[in-house]
């Protein structure tokens, strides 16, 4: 009979107790559905969430770089759009673009979004519409963010946060115009690539 070895028990019994113990919290009293890791994370659809901490930092710089009664795009960003739901803000909105249907509960600001068709949205989403766009390609390819960019493209008034990896530097100049910031995003589990933030305009980020 087939056995696991006791590092690969280890930690499958690790995980499945996170797993109870966010079940545990999900029904107990106060339970937040915007809490980052309140949808698990999916990897087979490359889903790696943000910590708190780089969630609340990038939130709050979409809220500022929006501007008063802004309008903010998550692209593939899930744990963004949480946090500024999180935030609760009177002066902005926001709409969450994903391919997993499980974001759905969000109701009408869920946007069901697929990289490869990138065009492919309501409407009545018209082009230009978001005082800045938010966006994590899943991805680390070009095909990816290249597709990714036309949706960024279409969406912006202007502005362009982009989460991707260091070694997505040059293509991310090239189809986005967009410069690598001091900001280290951190992931609420450790990536083996580097990730980086890129802008377009004077951030917070620096």
């Amino acid at each position: 009979i087939p056995q696991l070895s006791s590092h690969t028990l280890a930690a499958l019994q690790e995980f499945y107790l996170e797993q109870q113990q966010r079940e545990g919290m999900k029904t107990s009293q106060g339970f937040n559905q915007y809490s980052i890791g309140s949808i698990e994370e999916d990897w087979q659809l490359s889903q790696f969430w943000y910590s708190d901490e780089t969630a609340s930092c990038l939130a709050k710089e979409a809220v500022v770089a929006a501007g008063e009664g802004g309008r903010i795009a998550c692209v593939s960003a899930p744990s963004v759009y949480q946090k500024l739901k999180e935030l609760d803000g009177k002066d902005f909105s926001v709409c969450i673009f994903e391919y997993d249907r499980r974001f759905s509960v969000y109701g009408e600001e869920f946007i069901f979004y697929d990289y490869n068709q990138p065009l492919n949205l309501p409407e009545n989403l018209l082009p230009h519409s978001f005082d800045i766009v938010i966006a994590d390609p899943p991805y680390l390819s070009e095909e990816c963010l290249q597709k990714t960019a036309e949706t960024i493209k279409y969406l912006t008034k202007g502005k362009i946060l982009l989460c991707t990896g260091a070694v997505m530097e040059e293509q991310a100049a090239k189809h986005l115009g967009v410069k690598i910031c001091k900001f280290i995003p951190k992931h609420s589990r450790n990536l083996a690539n580097e990730f980086r933030c890129y802008v377009n305009y004077a951030s917070g980020l620096d």
